[in-house]
């Protein structure tokens, strides 16, 4: 492949956001507050709301904020939910917080760091630009710059998220790779003109949950970061 920047999804294709979100439900709501419920379990369910979120978001019904203020609101459905007791505003924040403490998978900060040398990296998030920067503080993921969803003001698969991604960067779209997980990702992109390349993440949703598949056409499938490396040649 012949590209000049390498546009990254986040949750999910670089970091394991449910064990990482499980371990801070674990350490606040179970073992601090004695709350009798699975990590796991309300993991997931915190982040099923999120798609019905964006697209009130993305249909007009409600104007564009940011995911921090989403995260919260979902967080704090999941809690009622869940019929735990209220949390302080310092619990409640520092829950909320838990997507910027989100582990990388094991291969992403070798993989990165190849890839950096050669090409243009570029965090391609629905999460908010702090988010992002306090994600990469925590996880040492090492972008060249943070683009997505916040400086657009429209969340993905909106084409504008892409496309001013790579206006932004002075790239391209083919040649710009969008690295993903998610088929949304690969089959928006390719549409515009992108390069794609899909990362299989069989455990995102955990150990036999619900793998994703790449869409047809897309250009490289991988199983790492260290892979995608490979294929671009660093």
């Amino acid at each position: 492949m012949e590209i000049d920047a390498a546009l990254f999804d986040v949750f999910g294709t670089l970091v394991d956001w449910r064990s990482s979100v499980a371990r801070d439900i674990d350490e606040l709501l179970v073992r601090r507050r004695g709350e009798q419920l699975d990590p796991a379990a309300f993991a997931d369910d915190w982040r099923r709301r999120y798609q019905p979120a964006l697209s009130v978001v993305r249909r007009g019904e409600r104007p564009f904020v940011r995911l921090d203020v989403l995260h919260r609101e979902m967080l704090e459905d999941t809690l009622r939910a869940y019929d735990c007791a209220p949390l302080d505003a310092g619990e409640q924040a520092w829950l909320a917080d838990a997507w910027c403490r989100l582990e990388p998978w094991p291969d992403v900060v070798a993989g990165l760091e190849r890839l950096r040398h050669h090409v243009l990296l570029a965090a391609l998030s629905n999460g908010s630009v702090g988010m992002m920067a306090r994600l990469a503080r925590h996880a040492d993921l090492r972008w060249h710059a943070i683009l997505g969803a916040e400086p657009v003001g429209a969340y993905k698969p909106d084409p504008r998220v892409y496309t001013t991604a790579a206006a932004w960067l002075g790239v391209e779209p083919r040649r710009c790779l969008m690295v993903a997980a998610h088929a949304a990702d690969c089959a928006a992109t390719a549409d515009l003109g992108f390069a794609t390349a899909f990362v299989r993440r069989p455990h995102e949703y955990g150990v036999g949950g619900p793998p994703e598949s790449p869409p047809a056409g897309t250009t490289v499938v991988v199983d790492s970061l260290e892979a995608l490396a490979d294929e671009v040649g660093c």
